[in-house]
């Protein structure tokens, strides 16, 4: 005899219902899993690029006909003018943006999206007794070190990007990316939030792209072994280097 009775209990008890626990969904979990992974690696791999430039400000001063000049400031210069004269000034680099901007929209719905599956499916019953350690934390807390993140890259973009105060330290000057960052940083609260963000920035990216890892399919033993040490290695490395930087200016290493 057929049961109709879609609560959970009913089923535990070997009752049986002919509807599904929910409707199914438009866009399938799967690919919303796939999507997290895909814009995640995208992600690690520019915050990866973008803390390797960001060091520049560590080179020392180059003379061009008696004049100093900042590598920083040159690698500025390199990524606003990459392509031309076969492309406008900018629109490598207006490219790269357009994808980072659609990379995040996607992620942050994909991210609210399952979250909130999961909490209708299982309902009252909540997964309790975790196994613990650092994984289980950045797994429970992913949402809020999202949200974090998010306020950061606002904050970061009208900062050293756009220039808006006061996010921003007066006298912005558009490409003095050296001069800027200086100004910036030797503020105490600004360094203190860069280098808070980055610990968050850790927490978050080696989780997710622990997750990718298996998201993707990939199953082999070698394979994995050597992709779940990536995944905590490239956000340990951008989270030293990142935090190097406001602690040298902060501290007046870099001036």
């Amino acid at each position: 005899m057929t049961v109709k009775d879609i609560d959970r209990d009913s089923i535990r008890h070997g009752k049986i219902t002919e509807k599904p626990l929910r409707e199914k969904p438009g866009f399938p979990t799967w690919a919303m899993k796939l999507t997290m992974a895909i814009t995640g690696i995208i992600f690690g791999g520019f915050v990866l690029v973008h803390m390797i430039g960001n060091l520049k400000i560590f080179m020392p001063e180059i003379t061009d006909g008696g004049e100093f000049k900042y590598h920083i400031d040159e690698y500025g210069h390199f990524l606003r003018t990459m392509g031309a004269p076969i492309l406008p000034e900018e629109t490598v680099l207006w490219i790269f943006r357009i994808t980072l901007l659609v990379a995040i929209v996607l992620h942050i719905w994909c991210a609210f999206a399952l979250h909130g599956r999961a909490r209708v499916s299982r309902g009252k019953f909540a997964r309790k007794n975790l196994m613990g350690g650092l994984n289980s934390f950045t797994a429970r807390t992913m949402i809020v070190t999202g949200v974090v993140l998010l306020l950061f890259i606002i904050f970061h973009i009208l900062d050293l990007t756009m220039g808006v105060q006061p996010a921003a330290p007066a006298g912005f000057e558009e490409g003095a990316i050296h001069a800027n960052m200086i100004a910036s940083f030797s503020r105490p609260g600004v360094a203190i939030w860069y280098i808070l963000a980055m610990v968050v920035l850790f927490l978050h990216l080696s989780h997710g792209l622990f997750t990718a890892v298996s998201d993707l399919g990939i199953t082999g033993h070698r394979w994995r072994a050597v992709l779940l040490f990536i995944s905590y290695l490239v956000p340990a490395a951008v989270m030293v280097g990142n935090i190097s930087i406001p602690l040298a200016i902060a501290t007046g290493l870099i001036s």
